[in-house]
């Protein structure tokens, strides 16, 4: 199989639509349609911003890969900075021919510029391939990141609220909090 020659370079406003659907393909960046619909915004956002970075692969024209990168701190308490690779994404077609590790080599080029000390990938924990592939380069996992909806998360919590951080005066509980509270509680003994 030989290497296809591809360009890396930083996203243009133009290149929305073909980062949708490259990011999207598989189902796995976002599974609701609306995130396709703030790509144009993000690519706007990220074009203004000394802390975020997209890079694309092109081949003749068309993106066949893409990584958003950001820089920021490692970790809070530290001041030691970071540039994190997110949404690492490579077109099937052109997978096994350096295309991810042009986008990896224009993400650590950028940690170089800032000075950072280290370059962190956030991956999907099903995607097996990508997960190999910064194995292979070295990288190591050192956190496990988990997310929830918050609806869920809260239907898995005690139902009483805590005051919020700045909100009521101990003893004190605001409006909204009790009305929810009180729901679920009804919800919970009607299912029981």
């Amino acid at each position: 199989m030989s290497r296809a020659p591809f360009q890396i370079r930083a996203v243009e406003a133009d290149d929305a639509a073909s980062l949708g659907v490259l990011w999207h393909a598989d189902n796995r960046v976002g599974q609701h349609e609306a995130l396709r619909h703030d790509i144009p915004s993000t690519i706007r956002k990220v074009l203004a911003s000394m802390h975020d970075r997209i890079v694309v692969a092109v081949v003749d024209e068309r993106i066949v890969g893409a990584a958003y990168l950001r820089l920021g701190p490692l970790m809070p308490l530290t001041s030691d900075q970071a540039v994190f690779i997110h949404l690492l994404k490579v077109d099937e077609e052109f997978r096994r021919r350096g295309v991810a590790r042009g986008l990896m080599e224009a993400a650590v080029s950028w940690a170089e510029e800032h000075g950072t000390t280290h370059v962190v990938s956030v991956t999907g924990g099903n995607s097996r391939d990508t997960n190999r592939f910064l194995a292979r380069l070295g990288l190591s996992p050192a956190a496990t990141i988990r997310v929830a909806p918050t609806a869920a998360l809260r239907a898995k919590l005690p139902v009483e609220v805590p005051a919020r951080i700045g909100g009521a005066a101990p003893g004190q509980r605001n409006n909204l909090g009790q009305v929810l509270a009180a729901r679920r509680a009804t919800r919970r003994s009607q299912s029981v």
